[in-house]
């Protein structure tokens, strides 16, 4: 049994931040059921080229994005624009321990489906709305989605190449970060409510944005410049507070070289044949490297390039040095620890015979994750949860089914 097999997780989301904290609840043994608009889904199911393949190679009706973030959910399709739709989400809400949304400020409450509707008939209901920009302020009704706001929150002015290289300029990150850590967020808020409600009685609501997510996830970033009233510059893949912690050529490509301590540096020295470099006024401890990491930067560079990629992270590896090589998504699950921690699975599915899938990093000695079931087809669970959860016979759902409810 899972650590929260005993919830229900009504999820209302759609996209990635909210899926993705239902998909953590449903790895930890939760009951997640994903209602969707009848037809259409989710709209990641949309989001393709890549599909799903079936044994004969021909694509499948499901996206790669979709099956990244719903593995161990049960699809409902139902559409709450029509009174009888409503009902249905309100029983299935009032027998919920958490709902998960991400309509707009204000969507559902025309629906009758918003916090304090559901609270009169829940009072114990977790409810978590995730927003670009939150439920109050002045961009309060904005939609938001990743992309803006990393470059609204700060973080791309943080990445790409300094200002005067070649190819200067803000870049975003390679995957929607900003939603997985508000999908994370969302998911530790979840867990607190829950705590909450265990110890004092009663349900709350939540107030996720992705903005104040990025602004939180600055880190260090934020206060550099909170402490010092400047804004740091892009340093491509230079730390700002760190020398030397950055990529460097080799003889056959590149590597990362992450010096923590001024022991490191002096052990990395010495296998750069370089031992000078440690005792060097300019160069002996972090402080001073962050100081003249223009000239000790060019001077590494000189000397990684003398030995292939492979050779130096043997060589500092025996020496204690973090590095290491740069890799593409075929060598990350190629690589050996990866293969060790399973982060690689399959899951029966039933278009395509068996789905790939990335394993929950989370390890629990005494409740593991669990996996399942694969991301569902759209509908694929209508009649059993309505049955099951509401009592509904096969006839009712037929009917509804054929009013269009459903």
């Amino acid at each position: 049994m899972g650590a929260l097999s005993h919830l229900r997780v009504l999820d209302l989301s759609r996209v990635l931040a909210g899926p993705w904290s239902g998909q953590i609840l449903a790895d930890l043994g939760a009951e997640v059921i994903k209602v969707e608009r009848p037809g259409n889904g989710d709209d990641t199911r949309a989001w393709g080229p890549p599909f799903l393949k079936d044994a004969y190679g021909e694509n499948t009706s499901e996206a790669a994005y979709y099956l990244s973030a719903n593995r161990n959910k049960q699809s409902v399709t139902i559409d709450f624009t029509r009174p009888e739709g409503q009902r249905l989400v309100r029983e299935l809400a009032e027998k919920s321990d958490i709902l998960i949304e991400n309509f707009k400020v204000g969507g559902l409450a025309a629906y009758g489906l918003d916090y304090e509707s559901l609270k009169a008939i829940n009072p114990n209901l977790i409810y978590c709305s995730i927003t670009g920009f939150g439920q109050t302020g002045p961009y309060a009704k904005r939609a938001g989605y990743d992309f803006m706001i990393q470059g609204l929150g700060g973080l791309m002015s943080l990445t790409g190449r300094p200002e005067g290289d070649e190819g200067a300029g803000p870049v975003k990150v390679g995957v929607a970060l900003t939603d997985i850590l508000t999908g994370l967020y969302s998911t530790v808020a979840i867990l607190a409510a829950l705590a909450h409600r265990d110890h004092d009685g009663g349900g709350q609501h939540i107030d996720m944005a992705l903005l104040d997510v990025q602004v939180a996830c600055l880190a260090n970033q934020a206060m550099n410049y909170l402490t010092t009233g400047n804004a740091p510059k892009r340093l491509g893949n230079a730390h700002p507070n760190i020398v030397p912690y950055q990529d460097f050529p080799t003889a056959d490509g590149d590597f990362i070289l992450t010096v923590g301590n001024d022991g490191q540096f002096r052990k990395f020295a010495e296998v750069a044949g370089q031992p000078q470099w440690a005792d060097d006024p300019r160069f002996a401890t972090n402080k001073l490297r962050v100081a003249n990491r223009a000239v000790l930067i060019p001077l590494i560079r000189q000397a990684t390039v003398f030995k292939t990629t492979a050779e130096w992270v043997l060589q500092l590896e025996q020496a204690g040095v973090p590095c290491g090589p740069i890799n593409d998504l075929a060598q990350v699950f190629a690589d050996p620890q990866v293969k060790a921690r399973g982060l690689a699975i399959e899951l029966p599915h039933v278009l395509a015979g068996m789905v790939p899938q990335v394993a929950s990093p989370i390890r629990l000695s005494e409740t593991p994750v669990e996996y399942r079931s694969a991301p569902p087809l759209l509908g694929e669970h209508t009649l059993e949860v309505l049955q099951r959860v509401l009592g509904l016979s096969a006839g009712a759902v037929a009917a509804l089914k054929q009013e269009g409810v459903l």
